[in-house]
């Protein structure tokens, strides 16, 4: 209602007072809200001056957003494999990619690393890579904001970070939003130029660049500042539910494995399964009452709009397994020990 009363629908008040209190969770220096996940992205990349020619290398097994921005700009998304073990980027991919990009006249630029189902990615080998190489990092949080990587928090690492506020992630407004964090000043001003059709943050008739429409709604600040408060209980509960699920099921399926010194947020519970008939399976936890979601079916180097973008080295055969055995089991803090059980009671019947 306070929103509603005082009228400030697009960039009011709770817009800041969301971002300081990002920046305050997470430790970024600048927090700079925005309209989604995807734009957030967007953003970041139309900063760097990403353009035609230029080569990004991302991962092939995410969802569409992380390589649609870049075919946005007319530059190349390179597609490169996973690890079967974390659903995230390959090292060994990535430098077969960083080879197929420059073989094909491209110029590579940087790398896009998505923390997929809320673990982060192994910056460890990634963060060498790209300063070995020159290429920026943009790690894609949009389902892990709120997680740890070794003692670092999601939103400090790499030149930048975004993040998905959209309703089914971990730290979901009532709508779109996003954010985008990062510590180099100069790149933030940017963005947040950028966000508001590029104009002069000082003067708002002098638009000094091609922007878009990238901000948040007010009325989604204010949820998220209110959900904020309670983020850290639902993470540790989330952990909880994924330790029961994997303690339950690491007999029957392919559990999730989460990394040394890492904190996921559980975006999604993502279990594969072993030569079972997927469909089969799915409907059978249906007829139980039991939902289930496929992330992802397949992967965006065989999707339609992707196929003909550069694949690193002769295939992305960890991608193109993973899509054929995935399935996600229902993922929230609210989710009650004796709701759990039936689930699992659920799974195990199913695979019988």
């Amino acid at each position: 209602m306070k929103v509603v009363n005082h009228g400030a629908y697009i960039m009011g008040p709770e817009v800041f007072e969301l971002e300081n209190a990002l920046s305050e969770f997470c430790g970024a220096s600048h927090s700079i809200s925005c309209s989604s996940g995807t734009d957030a992205l967007a953003l970041i990349l139309m900063a760097k001056g990403v353009k035609p020619g230029d080569a990004v290398l991302c991962p092939a097994f995410t969802f569409a957003a992380t390589a649609e921005v870049v075919a946005w700009l007319g530059a190349s998304p390179v597609f490169i494999d996973v690890k079967a073990d974390t659903f995230n980027i390959d090292p060994v991919s990535l430098a077969q990619g960083l080879a197929t990009a420059k073989a094909a006249g491209l110029r590579p630029v940087g790398v896009i690393a998505v923390d997929l189902f809320g673990q982060a990615a192994d910056y460890n080998a990634i963060e060498p890579f790209c300063a070995e190489h020159s290429l920026w990092l943009l790690d894609d949080a949009a389902q892990s904001f709120g997680g740890t990587y070794k003692g670092r928090k999601i939103g400090t690492i790499g030149m930048a970070t975004a993040t998905s506020f959209f309703p089914a992630k971990p730290l979901g407004c009532y709508g779109d939003g996003g954010a985008i964090f990062t510590d180099d000043p100069d790149l933030a001003d940017i963005i947040r130029s950028l966000r508001v059709h590029g104009q002069n943050n000082n003067d708002k008739y002098d638009n000094q660049r091609i922007g878009m429409t990238g901000r948040m709604d007010t009325i989604q600040a204010a949820v998220l500042i209110e959900k904020l408060k309670v983020f850290e209980d639902e993470i540790a509960a989330r952990n909880t539910i994924a330790d029961r699920y994997n303690a339950a099921l690491a007999d029957v399926v392919d559990v999730p494995r989460i990394q040394e010194s890492i904190v996921s947020v559980w975006a999604q519970y993502t279990i594969c399964l072993r030569g079972r008939d997927r469909q089969a399976f799915a409907a059978s936890l249906k007829a139980q009452g039991v939902p289930t979601a496929i992330y992802y079916p397949r992967p965006l180097h065989k999707q339609t709009a992707y196929r003909h973008y550069p694949v690193a080295g002769n295939g992305l055969p960890v991608s193109d397994s993973l899509a054929e055995k995935v399935i996600s089991l229902p993922m929230h803090p609210y989710l009650d020990a004796a709701l759990q059980d039936r689930i699992i009671e659920s799974v195990r019947a199913s695979l019988a």
